[in-house]
């Protein structure tokens, strides 16, 4: 079984929307499972105090490295399962790392709240820290809920069919193709012929021209990529060869 633990100072924030659709089931069937911890519990005062004041000053706090320390600790994960720390400053999350974390164990995932985290607890316990965009949301609670709709997705019998998520944006490289369907005709706009040709080797290369297209308009930084794999992958194609 596929295992999540979030350890946060709102575990009434989960499932969420997880506990829904897909992901629900999946999780109402044992397919996958979801510990919410309070960071709060490891607190050792009488208020349940869990941060303080940023070292060298500055504006808000940040969470104590030793109540989450004695959180993690407390949370007694098997060492192969990642830790993962939802943070703006962290690497961001990509569809291979999504597939690599659906295909282990299951993370242990750290859900920060005001200015950050001590420092030194990320290094301490080996806290990876990812982010799911370029901007910054109130805490880590709602990213910590994307990365794990994203990777429960993936687990076997979640989806209707194994081949839902082959064609997906970022599954090759590329943005998904864009998708039709009934009625034929919408508001004088309609179906691209060639996806009513019933000839799939043509529609296998229009979907893949759209995906090609739409992948260097939208996102060149994903196309800039996906040429680099394409000329180290293909030998004739290597520069360092005279």
């Amino acid at each position: 079984m596929w295992r999540a633990t979030v350890l946060t100072l709102f575990p009434e924030m989960f499932p969420g929307p997880l506990g829904i659709s897909l992901a629900g089931r999946a999780l109402t069937s044992g397919v996958w499972s979801l510990e919410a911890r309070d960071i709060r519990n490891a607190a050792t005062d009488k208020h349940r105090s869990v941060d303080d004041t940023p070292a060298g000053g500055g504006p808000g706090m940040v969470l104590r490295a030793d109540v989450l320390a004695a959180a993690i600790d407390a949370a007694n994960v098997a060492p192969e399962r990642p830790r993962l720390l939802m943070s703006p400053r962290g690497a961001p999350l990509t569809q291979p790392r999504v597939m690599e974390l659906a295909e282990g164990p299951g993370p242990l995932i750290v859900c920060g709240r005001f200015e950050g985290v001590d420092q030194r607890v990320i290094e301490a316990r080996g806290l990876e820290e990812v982010s799911v965009g370029d901007y910054v949301l109130s805490g880590g609670e709602i990213a910590a809920l994307a990365l794990m709709d994203a990777c429960v997705r993936l687990l076997p019998g979640v989806m209707g069919k194994l081949s839902s998520g082959a064609d997906e944006s970022f599954s090759d490289g590329l943005l998904e193709y864009p998708q039709y369907t009934r009625p034929q005709d919408f508001e004088g706009r309609t179906i691209p012929d060639v996806l009513v040709s019933g000839d799939h080797a043509r529609i296998a290369a229009w979907r893949r021209a759209e995906a090609e297209a739409l992948t260097r308009a939208r996102r060149p930084d994903l196309w800039a990529a996906k040429i680099g794999q394409n000329i180290v992958s293909d030998p004739r194609k290597d520069t360092t060869k005279g």
